[in-house]
């Protein structure tokens, strides 16, 4: 069985700074894209920022310039910096990875359970 679990998350001031971590455990042969999604209260949850295994990045409009994705492929980990927080930044960040567990298999969507991060005015 395969898991991801982020860390990272907490509170700080809008202008301030926060990394989070996300990392994939479990029987793993090997993690194509990982991303982040962000959810807010009362909003569908949202891509963030997206990598491939080669390191391609994809970012939603309103981080770019301020959060940058990248990973670990020898730790099955990746991050994401946020910069410049704004309280519009508030939400559970979310992390998924598309993992194969065996070569016989297909990759598998897999979901962390979040983690807040709350900006303050």
């Amino acid at each position: 069985q395969v898991q991801l679990v982020e860390s990272g998350g907490g509170l700080v001031q809008a202008g301030g700074s926060l990394r989070l971590s996300c990392v994939a455990s479990g029987r793993i042969v090997r993690i194509n894209t990982m991303g982040w999604y962000r959810q807010a209260p009362g909003k569908q949850r949202e891509l963030v920022a997206a990598i491939t295994s080669g390191g391609n990045t994809n970012y939603a409009d309103s981080v770019k310039g301020q959060f940058t994705i990248s990973r670990d492929n020898a730790k099955n980990t990746v991050y994401l910096q946020m910069t410049r927080l704004k309280p519009e930044d508030t939400a559970v960040y979310y992390c998924n990875a598309d993992i194969r567990s065996s070569y016989d298999q297909a990759y598998l969507r897999v979901w962390g359970q979040g983690t807040l991060v709350t900006v303050s005015s």
